[in-house]
């Protein structure tokens, strides 16, 4: 049998951070704004009849084999797809190949990406025995035990559903609601560079997280600030107010950046600096920071001209699509 799935990597426009259980819990009313981008993760799973289980990343070059689910326990090449795989405790051999077009560290929730990948793929294995809200919680416990600190929620959704969506943080469920906009507009706003660094979400995203817990009162203002600029976010796309969502995206930035040292560098500083020059209005770095990629906000009419601009400063421009379906499987036929 063989089975593969490819998923949506994503941009993530405002509220990042707070999707980190319990965060959330205290910030009423707290959601996220994301859409998915045709940036794929893919996986595919062939069963084997020797009994061996062999998990190959192409995008990393790994390659890694055992005879057995219990010996995938304690790897830490492939951690991610090995604690899958421990996870889902298949009954047969398997070769799992996996990929991503996102490049590593770029904050662009591609271990998501490619998580929600494999777990659409095993779960089609399995006869779909598990619902969509379950597979994102699958995802999300099994990525906190491979960076061993809480992972955020928002970053599965994405890949799962695609589209243009805003993630409610609630009490009592977590509710994605698909945002319906002008894609084509959206698409000529939005404007995605990587620095040539990548970045450790795991890292940044702890260390706020401990300040918040430990009851920090800057840390727990700055939050609100967040949440209530997602919902400003929010709501302008609602609206098809594409005008306002560069000073949206903007003052998010500046409510992120004051969260740690660390979330932004001087190289950041110098391509947000260089595209404001050249039309951008607005612009955040995707994920935790630190590195990674950059989201630009652009002037109607003057996307061309920001990319360029960053071209010739040496950052590396990504072109993308909003991906508006989400996890796609499929069985190979023939086996």
């Amino acid at each position: 049998m063989i089975v593969e799935a490819s998923t949506p990597t994503r941009i993530d426009l405002a509220g990042g951070t707070i999707d980190i259980w319990p965060l959330y819990l205290f910030h009423e009313n707290a959601q996220t704004v994301n859409f998915a981008i045709d940036r794929y993760a893919t996986c595919r799973i062939e069963t084997r009849d020797d009994g061996r289980i062999v998990l190959q990343s192409r995008d990393r070059g790994i390659r890694v084999e055992a005879y057995s689910v219990d010996e995938l326990s304690g790897d830490d090449e492939l951690e991610l797809l090995s604690k899958l795989v421990y996870f889902f405790k298949p009954q047969s051999g398997l070769t799992i190949t996996a990929d991503c077009m996102a490049p590593a560290g770029a904050g662009l929730g591609g271990s998501s990406a490619l998580n929600i990948a494999v777990c659409g793929a095993f779960n089609r294995m399995l006869g779909d025995k598990y619902a969509d809200e379950q597979l994102l919680h699958i995802a999300a416990n099994v990525e906190t035990q491979v960076i061993k600190v809480p992972a955020g929620m928002q970053d599965y959704y994405p890949p799962l559903y695609g589209g243009v969506a805003s993630i409610h943080l609630k009490t009592e469920r977590l509710e994605r609601e698909e945002i319906r906009v002008d894609i084509d507009e959206l698409e000529s706003r939005v404007v995605l560079c990587y620095t040539g660094k990548p970045r450790h979400s795991g890292t940044n995203n702890w260390e706020i997280f401990k300040k918040h817990i430990d009851g920090d009162r800057e840390i727990f203002k700055l939050f609100d600030n967040i949440r209530d600029t997602a919902a400003r976010m929010r709501a302008a796309l609602v609206a098809g107010d594409f005008d306002n969502l560069g000073a949206i995206l903007a003052e998010e930035w500046e409510n992120r950046k004051r969260l740690s040292a660390t979330v932004s560098t001087p190289r950041i500083d110098e391509l947000i600096e260089i595209a404001r020059s050249n039309g951008a209005v607005g612009a955040k770095v995707c994920g935790a920071g630190g590195g990674g990629c950059v989201t630009f906000i652009t002037e109607k009419g003057r996307k061309e001209e920001v990319e360029k601009s960053l071209l010739r400063a040496g950052a590396d421009v990504i072109e993308f699509k909003i991906d508006r379906v989400g996890l796609r499987v499929r069985e190979v036929a023939g086996f």
